[in-house]
């Protein structure tokens, strides 16, 4: 009676484990994004990080907390994550890096790749410090001209 009882326990737990599927990677960008968007609206706070006021690094820890990953609080950090790509190659869930001030050189600005139909028709979300956060048409030379790097942090070291 013991050993079927212990059986019946062992059969139940193992197959529960089995049953539970794995969230698929694009899943787990889509789940990124989603959270992102819930932001739209936000106003900008330098150092904000929830709804009643987000900065553009802060907007993405927040997001990517959707989905169980911990990214560092600063857009300078933030920058070490992920492997270079470039605007061709960029797919939804790549983080997009600006310089925008007097250094030309210098990251101070991230956004979130939300929708990417082709090479001319690319959408970013980020936390603007003039109209909080938004969902915008990157293929602009007001931000081409200041993207210095894209980095995907969705690839299978992670998942």
């Amino acid at each position: 009676m013991k050993r079927s009882y212990l059986f019946f326990t062992l059969l139940i737990f193992l197959s529960s484990c089995i049953s539970q599927k794995k969230i698929s990677k694009t899943n787990r960008v889509n789940s990124v994004i989603g959270n992102a968007r819930t932001y739209i609206g936000t106003p900008y706070k330098w150092g904000g990080n929830d709804k009643r006021g987000i900065d553009c690094s802060g907007l993405l820890v927040r997001s990517f907390e959707s989905v169980g990953m911990k990214l560092p609080r600063t857009t300078s950090l933030q920058i070490d994550l992920g492997k270079k790509v470039s605007l061709k190659k960029s797919k939804e869930g790549d983080l997009v890096f600006f310089a925008f001030g007097k250094s030309k050189r210098k990251v101070t600005h991230v956004g979130l790749v939300s929708n990417r139909k082709n090479n001319s028709d690319i959408k970013f979300i980020h936390a603007s410090s003039s109209k909080g956060v938004i969902e915008t048409q990157l293929i602009r030379d007001y931000y081409l001209n200041r993207i210095r790097k894209i980095k995907r942090v969705f690839y299978s070291l992670f998942f």
